[in-house]
């Protein structure tokens, strides 16, 4: 099978969408969201905040050197005004980040999108923020801005994290 035959197969699984879904559960199972199926677990970490880490495979040859990934940060804090503050912590530090730039259109209150360099790389971050049972929950979501893959891959990335928030914010 060619290079570019595996490509578009690979292409076409993604797009397809996952038949199923990994239930993830943070936070002694007060934070539960779905993960397609597709993506593999890279890092695990938990505590006070809790981490977890997605790599969504690209199928080009741009993840040979840029990694597509999605995490999702829980951490416990004791009130609105806590959540507020890890929110301004984490959007300065992506403000910080070399060639930062807003992208588009956010999709609701605490969302954020924008670009930055990543190992000299740009990258396309989308990051959500919700407060529930006392912990700042952070949906990060990073990709690329220009994959091999092309713009049927991005959509496909796009709409996995989407579905991530959906089942964060239920």
């Amino acid at each position: 099978m060619s290079i570019y035959r595996s490509i578009l197969v690979a292409g076409a699984l993604l797009l397809a969408g996952p038949a199923c879904a990994t239930e993830v559960s943070m936070a002694g199972g007060r934070v539960a969201f779905s993960a397609p199926d597709a993506w593999v677990p890279i890092m695990q970490t938990q505590g006070e905040t809790e981490m977890r880490v997605f790599q969504v495979p690209d199928p080009s040859p741009t993840a040979r050197d840029n990694l597509s990934y999605v995490t999702v940060v829980v951490k416990q804090v004791g009130d609105l005004a806590a959540f507020d503050q890890y929110v301004g912590i984490a959007t300065h530090k992506a403000q910080a980040l070399p060639g930062y730039q807003p992208a588009g259109t956010p999709v609701g209150p605490n969302s954020y999108a924008y670009t930055a360099q990543e190992n000299h790389v740009a990258y396309r971050y989308s990051e959500r923020y919700w407060f529930a049972h006392n912990h700042a929950i952070q949906l990060r979501c990073a990709r690329p801005a220009h994959s091999e893959a092309g713009a049927a891959w991005a959509a496909a990335f796009d709409k996995g994290c989407d579905a991530v928030a959906a089942s964060l914010a239920r």
